[in-house]
């Protein structure tokens, strides 16, 4: 018995007591080639006893590379389950994000097939059956923390892509986790009939509520109840530094200059933050501000939010997944259960990054990309164009429908070659995620460039002189003068590049270790 109740206590729909088995005995269910559905969304919720259970029947049979599953997931989940898979070669096809060494090792190698989309998009997506051959998914794992007499799911940290697309599974798992308190309440899950006969979401404040704690399922379909005690693994996070203590001050005074200027009310917007360490990070620096009343809106809660909560400036929160730490998030989290249970709705992914929400509350978007170009198209997913990291995520759900759109990054990451690092501002983005169009402001420690307003080339101007690191801004502002010179004469410099030379700095990277080249002349050798 787990001092947080019993299997019994937690399945109130009695006949399914008939159901319990050991995960190994779950194992019989599966095939290799079949398309699984999982709960989870960035390391909170997923399952983890039966994934578990079958990556230790492959490692005991070696059956390494013959069992191969598809997997659909909302977000990334444990290390322990998806990155233990991938080391078990037991990935076929991956959807839309992950998190793990060896699974980007497998992506990038080609032994997995990845696909990456926006989070909200593929939350309705998968709920269309848009993935599958057949439009279904042969068997849903699912992590709970109670099941109702009428055989709703109360899930646990998060909601994922459950609510949207449970009703395609072919056979049910459930995990019933007993190792943690039951988050039953927590939820708010509103079930969404298909266009044209969607309905608004009559979602005006970040905590307003607009249907039941509960995902309904067909009890017929479920085929096994396992109860679990692990917790999720959650992510671990670096602390606060002095790059991102001075990017959280320079979106401090950017807001109160909005606050007088009348376009921020003084409790701002909802605040939506993206995944990370420099994003929890830059919520620790605003947690420390002057703002109070604050909402949040987003899609993730990370560590960070907690202290918004224990400082007294955040009254409620909403999001998709509560994505805090192994140590300390978690921990603290259930210290402090009464504390911050009542002021945080959970979501199905596609409302938690629904456009419609977004727009009408008018959320205030931050994200962190892997590199920014000097006319604000950004880079969230692929170093030197080509190497994943993670994927997308959902900062373009938000990036594309906030009232107020920044993206905040380092102006230069660490690298072992070079002093300086590399440079997170660049002539031109190595791959684009997200459009000069849907960026309002870029900040990196040295200071936030406003881009309202302007075009591409005073937007140029001031990115190199807000954003850049001082040992890039001489080269980035060469660059530029070359480009606008040579594209002006032609009659073409609406935004000045020259595809010859555009990506020097990455091809400088990658064959001599720096960014730091010492001539544009495409006629010359890349350090010469």
């Amino acid at each position: 018995m787990s001092e947080f109740g019993t299997l019994e206590s937690r399945v109130r729909r009695k006949s399914l007591l008939s159901k319990v088995m050991k995960p190994e005995d779950c194992i019989k269910f599966f095939q290799p080639g079949q398309d699984l559905l999982w709960s989870g969304f960035t390391p909170a919720g997923y399952p983890k006893v039966v994934p578990i259970a079958l990556a230790e029947h492959v490692e005991k049979n070696n059956l390494q590379g013959q069992w191969k599953f598809n997997l659909f997931i909302g977000a990334s989940v444990g290390a322990e389950t998806e990155d233990r898979w991938a080391t078990l070669d037991m990935i076929d096809r991956r959807w839309p994000y992950q998190t793990g060494k060896n699974i980007a090792a497998g992506i990038n190698a080609g032994r997995i097939r990845m696909g990456d989309k926006h989070l909200g998009h593929f939350a309705q997506d998968a709920g269309y059956g848009f993935y599958t051959g057949n439009g279904r998914y042969d068997i849903g794992i699912v992590e709970v923390s109670a099941i109702t007499e009428d055989c709703g799911l109360a899930l646990t940290t998060s909601c994922g892509i459950i609510a949207e697309a449970l009703h395609l599974c072919d056979k049910i798992i459930i995990e019933v986790n007993t190792g943690q308190p039951s988050f039953e309440g927590m939820h708010d899950i509103h079930m969404q009939q298909k266009p044209p006969h969607r309905a608004p979401f009559l979602i005006t404040a970040a905590d307003s509520r607009i249907g039941t704690p509960y995902v309904p399922c067909d009890p017929d379909r479920i085929v096994a109840i396992v109860e679990s005690k692990l917790r999720d693994k959650g992510r671990a996070f670096a602390e606060q530094d002095d790059t991102s203590e001075a990017i959280a001050g320079h979106i401090m005074e950017f807001f109160s200059h909005e606050i007088k200027a009348g376009r921020l009310p003084e409790n701002l917007l909802p605040l939506q933050s993206g995944v990370g360490s420099i994003a929890n990070a830059v919520i620790g620096g605003l947690a420390k501000g002057p703002f109070r009343n604050l909402s949040v809106y987003t899609e993730v809660l990370q560590d960070t939010m907690l202290d918004f909560f224990d400082g007294g400036n955040l009254l409620c929160a909403s999001s998709c997944s509560l994505s805090l730490s192994e140590t300390p998030g978690f921990p603290r989290f259930f210290e402090n259960w009464e504390r911050y249970f009542d002021k945080i709705t959970l979501r199905p992914l596609s409302i938690s990054n629904a456009p419609e929400p977004i727009r009408r509350l008018g959320c205030i978007a931050m994200n962190t990309p892997v590199e920014i170009d000097m006319y604000a198209h950004a880079n969230s997913t692929l170093v030197g164009g080509t190497r994943m990291i993670n994927g997308l995520g959902g900062s373009g759900d938000f990036l594309r429908n906030g009232y107020l759109k920044i993206m905040h990054t380092p102006s230069s990451r660490p690298s072992k070659t070079d002093p300086t690092g590399i440079s997170c501002v660049v002539p031109h983005c190595s791959h684009i995620d997200h459009t000069e169009h849907d960026l309002d402001c870029v900040v990196t420690e040295q200071g936030l460039a406003d881009l309202r307003g302007l075009c591409p080339r005073d937007r140029a101007l001031k990115i190199i002189e807000k954003c850049a690191h001082p040992d890039y801004k001489p080269i980035l502002t060469d660059y530029y003068q070359m480009a606008l010179k040579d594209t002006l004469a032609k009659g073409i410099g609406h935004e000045p590049q020259l595809w010859d030379r555009a990506f020097k700095m990455h091809l400088n990277l990658a064959q001599n270790g720096t960014m730091k080249i010492k001539n544009w002349d495409v006629k010359l050798d890349l350090c010469e």
